[in-house]
């Protein structure tokens, strides 16, 4: 009876040691945990209190119906806030409905600004940009953006499935409708080879897939939307060439009636585009078709050379 006494004192005894140690893990943790959930609060409130430099009109206008996708830059120039100097000078061009326009230079020409100046990601600081004859800055956010299927350079995926992420691009899309964009973006053959079909998990940023499937599906998302104005900023860039010309030969045979604004380093991808605008250091050094600036284009015809010989440029 006294042992049973003994091994009974010694279980109460580390129930009660146990209690101790994890009101003391606790109570670190606490000391741990309640500082990072203060500063991470701080952030949370700082970024909700931030106040959005791009803003609405008081009273916006609507954009004029019939709606004509047609983008005009007028003298426009561009300074990121708090720099010193222009990235844009002077840039003067217009993407006309049913043409695709292209822009090509070297590396930080101002390319993507100018992609970005489009759905005011950002807004000039000289001249205008004109969408269907109406300055953005006269309509809301809303309505300019609803009208622009926009893929960036690094397409974001979000966690779920390949079907929830096309429907952000029309979350009323049928399926025939996703089956459709994913033909034109090239990307019906990769997911068919998934077991899961349309139903497959992407992980968050799209990790599980490569780049080529990712700017594939963010090309099959902007579809969807069946946009009147599109704007693809390098978003062919991790594609084989093959998979490249297919999916333009695609785009142009089902959007006829868009805008098709491609920013690109490849001359292949431009070659046969309507308009391209040559830039360098922020400005436009040439403009015309691909014969044209061969020609007469010094900036285009050295792209090019670097990339196609002679005979493939002929």
């Amino acid at each position: 009876a006294q042992s049973s006494m003994q091994v009974g004192d010694m279980i109460a005894f580390m129930q009660y040691a146990m209690q101790i140690v994890f009101s003391f893990l606790m109570l670190a943790m606490m000391f741990i945990i309640l500082p990072r959930a203060s500063v991470s609060g701080d952030r949370i409130a700082n970024v909700l209190g931030t106040e959005p430099s791009i803003k609405d009109p008081p009273t916006p206008k609507h954009f004029p119906e019939p709606f004509r996708g047609t983008v005009e830059f007028r003298n426009v120039s561009f300074r990121y806030p708090d720099a010193e100097e222009d990235v844009l000078h002077n840039i003067s061009f217009t993407a006309q409905t049913g043409q695709t326009t292209a822009l090509i230079g070297t590396t930080g020409s101002g390319k993507s600004t100018i992609a970005s100046l489009i759905p005011r990601f950002f807004d000039v600081t000289g001249g205008s940009i004109y969408v269907n004859g109406t300055d953005i800055r006269e309509v809301t956010q809303h309505d300019l953006r609803d009208r622009i299927g926009f893929v960036p350079q690094k397409g974001m995926l979000f966690s779920g499935t390949i079907e929830s992420n096309l429907l952000y691009g029309d979350e009323n899309a049928s399926d025939e409708e996703l089956q459709l964009a994913t033909e034109i973006a090239q990307a019906t053959e990769f997911i068919s080879t998934k077991p899961e079909g349309m139903q497959a998990e992407v992980a968050q940023g799209g990790m599980n897939i490569s780049g080529g499937q990712k700017q594939r599906l963010s090309i099959a998302r902007a579809l969807v939307k069946k946009a009147p104005i599109y704007i693809f900023d390098d978003s062919f860039s991790a594609l084989d060439f093959k998979t490249d010309a297919a999916l333009r030969k695609a785009i142009r045979e089902h959007t006829v009636a868009s805008t098709m604004i491609i920013i690109t380093q490849r001359i292949a991808t431009i070659r046969n585009a309507e308009q391209i605008i040559v830039l360098d250091d922020g400005k436009i050094v040439g403009k015309g078709s691909h014969e044209e600036l061969m020609k007469a284009c010094e900036v285009y015809r050295g792209i090019a050379l670097s990339q196609l010989s002679r005979e493939e440029l002929a």
